[in-house]
């Protein structure tokens, strides 16, 4: 097709266009849940384009062109496909080899403004889906790196969906008319607003995606076989057990039945359609089996199949190609490796996976990785009578991720409590952004595993350091263990948040008692003496100590120890638990138990649903009264994060972003990733108003000299070197140099030590308190900022505190408080207070840098002396690089 096109029609109109942008494709969740692939349209593209146009209804030809135009032109069939991808750009959504949706924009040609006319038509059996909306932000996106500020469009009147996609992008539209027709304007900036609609609208997207998965009409299961042994058996087993409301469908070329129900040699050979497919055949035959899942419009594939990309190289490649695939004709995967996916509502009753015990419906939401771990956690989960709402088990996490499944949570109305056991992050930027969210109305518990720790820093000490904090930071409860994981379950999923710290322990065993006074304290609650019933304590006793504690307003929650000297009938003591906060219904305090060491929540101490499942107002049990208080102290920091309110990112005056930004470049294109020399660091922290105290480089005595005199007495001599920067008690430099023939001395000296003619003369700083303030990339979590005080001891200690970027107002002053050593800032009685205001707001302006400058690798400000009127950083160094690939910024991808 392309050969019988003209030549270009203008010298706007490339012959040869340029290869399309990389990054320009990207697979995008359509608001039904289901991924379309979005892409920069090509010469190639223009037989296809051409049959997607003769493909439109008439009325949406017309709503589009402003008339019949039945048939595209052969001119404007060449314009379209034949672009710069800077003046002029196209886009293309696709669903397998079929073209669904275009969208483009043309410069403008109008003085003093960067404008550009904006377009775009959807084939009309996709239309509802957001494609328009899809294609509008990433030709925003795409247009804001030609640096075109505003968007243009010509619109029908009458076009009200049209009008309906602009007006609700988020964008600030003025509008005006000539007729029949709209005309409108708006800038492309990206907003607070602007954001605030895309995150919405990922939101809503990403959960109907994960709610297709786990709630699917019909289920094929490929791979089928009687044998109990074998996947394909266990997980058809366990679908047809489990009683599953929608057509269970056996594939097995060489079976006509399976487990009596008849059986279909291929996906394409089922009559009905298809909503999810479980995949249990070698991952040698994943190829075919994806061929036909593709032809026959499954929506979601669960692959229980192993040997991807744990395997090696060419499995990770296998895997890519797999989801690769699968996205291009709308599906979504679990998997590879996975354990499966489960719903205990009685509408759907899925159990899609491999684990023979499933727990009861409840109102617990869980998401880990590992499929043989997954299966002891359901296993646990059930001995301890503890309900999940649904379950999914991600196996190698190449699509479906711990963030979908939060979003899907978010607003589930059948989950209160999130339980995740995370081995890596996709994402760390969003996943920090969403779990903020998601955690103000729904507690998110979190495992964070050996794996995760280890990808982090070199130190294990550390790495435990940084997961408690940034967890902290996003209001994630972070445990250690699964036990302890439903230890915090247990409490938040069947007990009110405790209002306060205050811990009243009632308990028939002195021993047993002064533990948990002991434990609680340790873990920072406030408590009393215990209330000993003693060993003979009757039912009657406990329920009028715990009344009584209830009723009190100096008791936030409550800790009940039973544990008879000899064997007892439980049921009275239990019941007298039970009665007691019958008895008062509005105290709002949860309960927590050490009922004869039972594990999660006893039989005697349960509220019955529904079905007869364990509902909210049940009685956890622990199996000794130091696990009660460490649950119990960890739900209640989180909820106290819970009842602050929201803190806004802070950006302080006096920032040049644009400079920054043309200094980075330009250093990018000269020798790509690096560290930044000392002067090239002053002048892009300067752009933010981050002052290091002034220096000058020398190479001579003399010229040390020169800089003093500039300066101004007294000044420091410095080496610099590495090592000399880091440790000054390595005696690499020389202060309050007051005479020329001092700082001639000095420089003779320290050359001789560290043999390096390269100095810093440096103004003296105000005596102070030595801090850092560091930023680095974490593996699992992104860009991470470290606060401590410096000092050879304090570092070995790990005294170090750790927020993820960007910062709040909030989170900026918590970062300069949370070392142990900060007290120090506050003054002793050999040292004045410090300006802390000005660390926080050095920790804004750097989170603020790295925030809008994602070139930025990492920073150093070492050492920051903060004295009672300012903290001056002494010494500054700056790496730059690639930009991450994974980047939480710009139009909505998934990964």
């Amino acid at each position: 097709m392309t050969d019988s096109l003209p030549v270009p029609d203008s010298p706007d109109t490339p012959a040869v266009p340029p290869p399309p942008p990389v990054h320009w494709f990207a697979d995008v969740l359509a608001s039904d849940g289901r991924v379309v692939r979005l892409r920069p349209i090509i010469a190639e593209d223009a037989q296809r384009l051409q049959q997607f146009h003769a493909a439109l209804s008439d009325r949406t030809r017309y709503l589009r062109y402003f008339g019949p135009y039945p048939r595209i032109s052969v001119k404007d069939l060449y314009r379209t496909t034949h672009v710069d991808y800077h003046d002029r750009v196209g886009l293309v959504v696709e669903l397998g080899e079929q073209i669904i949706a275009v969208g483009r924009y043309e410069l403008l040609d109008r003085p003093g403004r960067c404008a550009a006319e904006v377009a775009f038509v959807v084939a009309d059996e996709h239309q509802g889906r957001g494609l328009g909306s899809i294609l509008l932000e990433h030709l925003a996106g795409s247009a804001a790196e030609n640096k075109i500020e505003t968007f243009v469009a010509e619109v029908l009147a009458e076009n009200i969906t049209m009008v309906t996609v602009f007006r609700e992008a988020g964008y600030q539209v003025e509008r005006s008319r000539d007729g029949s027709v709209l005309h409108l304007e708006f800038a492309i900036d990206p907003t607070e607003a602007l954001v605030s609609v895309r995150d919405a609208r990922e939101r809503a997207s990403e959960a109907r995606s994960v709610g297709n998965l786990l709630a699917p009409g019909s289920v094929a299961v490929i791979g089928a076989t009687p044998t109990p042994g074998r996947v394909g058996g266990v997980v058809l087993a366990n679908l047809l057990s489990g009683v599953f409301q929608g057509p269970v469908y056996p594939v097995n070329p060489n079976r006509r039945s399976v487990r009596g129900v008849r059986a279909y040699p291929t996906v394409r050979d089922i009559p009905d359609e298809v909503d999810l497919a479980l995949v249990a055949v070698p991952a040698a035959a994943i190829g075919s089996v994806l061929d036909d899942c593709m032809a026959k419009g499954v929506k979601g594939l669960v692959v229980l199949t192993a040997g991807f990309a744990e395997t090696g190289p060419e499995g990770l490649a296998a895997e890519r190609d797999l989801v690769a695939a699968a996205r291009g004709h709308g599906m979504r995967v679990v998997g590879p490796s996975a354990l499966g996916i489960a719903n205990t509502d009685p509408e759907v009753s899925l159990n899609a996976t491999l684990a023979t015990i499933l727990p009861a419906r409840g109102r617990i939401g869980f998401f880990c990785q590992s499929g043989p771990l997954g299966a002891a956690i359901l296993g646990e989960a059930a001995a301890r009578n503890l309900g999940l709402s649904t379950f999914v088990s991600a196996g190698n996490r190449a699509d479906v991720s711990g963030n979908d499944l939060l979003q899907y949570w978010d607003t589930a109305p059948d989950t209160d409590v999130i339980l995740l056991y995370l081995e890596s992050f996709g994402n760390p930027r969003k996943f920090s952004r969403i779990a903020r969210r998601v955690a103000r109305t729904k507690p998110i518990v979190a495992v964070s595993s050996g794996r995760l720790a280890a990808r982090a820093q070199p130190t294990g000490d550390m790495d435990r350091s940084i997961v408690r904090d940034l967890f902290a930071q996003a209001g994630i409860v972070q445990v250690d263990s699964i036990s302890e994981l439903f230890d915090c379950a247990a409490l938040l999923g069947y007990q009110p948040l405790p209002a306060g710290g205050r811990l009243a322990v009632i308990s028939n065993s002195t021993a047993l008692s002064w533990l948990a006074v002991a434990a609680a304290r340790g873990e920072g609650l406030a408590v009393g003496d215990p209330m000993n019933l003693g060993p003979q304590a009757t039912p009657g006793a406990f329920l009028d100590a715990l009344v009584a504690a209830l009723r009190s307003d100096e008791t936030d929650s409550v800790i009940v120890v039973f544990a008879p000297p000899v064997p007892l009938p439980m049921a009275g003591f239990a019941d007298a638990i039970r009665a007691a906060i019958s008895a008062v219904p509005d105290a709002g305090k949860p309960v927590l138990t050490t009922f004869v060491a039972e594990e999660g929540i006893p039989n005697l101490l349960a509220e019955r649903g529904p079905g007869g499942a364990a509902v909210r107002g049940s009685i956890p049990s622990y199996p000794d009264p130091e696990r009660a208080a460490r649950a119990l102290a960890r739900v209640r920091r989180y909820a106290e994060w819970r009842t602050k309110p929201v803190s806004a990112v802070v950006r302080p005056e006096g920032m040049d972003t644009e400079a920054a930004r043309v200094l980075v470049n330009e250093w990018m294109g000269e020798a790509g990733e690096r560290w930044l020399t000392d002067l090239e660091t002053v002048r892009l922290l300067d752009c933010y108003g981050i002052d290091v105290v002034t220096f000058r480089e020398v190479r001579t005595a003399e010229e040390a000299v020169e800089a003093a005199e500039a300066l101004g007495y007294p000044v420091a001599a410095k080496a610099t070197g590495e090592i000399w920067r880091r440790r000054p008690d390595l005696s690499g430099v020389r202060l309050d140099l007051w005479r020329p023939e001092a700082v001639r001395q000095a420089y003779r000296d320290l050359v001789e030590i560290c043999g390096d003619p390269v100095l810093h003369v440096q103004q003296m700083a105000p005596t102070g308190v030595g801090c850092i303030l560091r930023v680095q990339d974490d593996p699992s979590f992104g860009s991470v900022i470290e606060f401590g005080l410096s000092g050879l001891i304090i570092e070995l200690l790990g005294d170090r505190a750790y927020r993820a970027l960007p910062l709040t107002e909030d989170e900026s002053v918590a970062l300069i408080d949370a070392p142990r050593a900060a007290a120090l800032l506050s003054g002793t009685p050999a040292s004045p207070r410090v300006d802390k205001a000005a660390l926080v707001e050095l920790a804004q302006r750097i989170s603020a840098l790295f925030d809008d400058l994602p070139e930025l690798r990492e920073l150093s400000c070492e050492p920051v002396l903060a004295s009672p009127t300012s903290a001056a950083i002494l010494y500054a160094r700056v790496r730059i690089g690639p930009e991450p690939s994974r980047f939480d910024v710009g139009p909505r991808r998934l990964a």
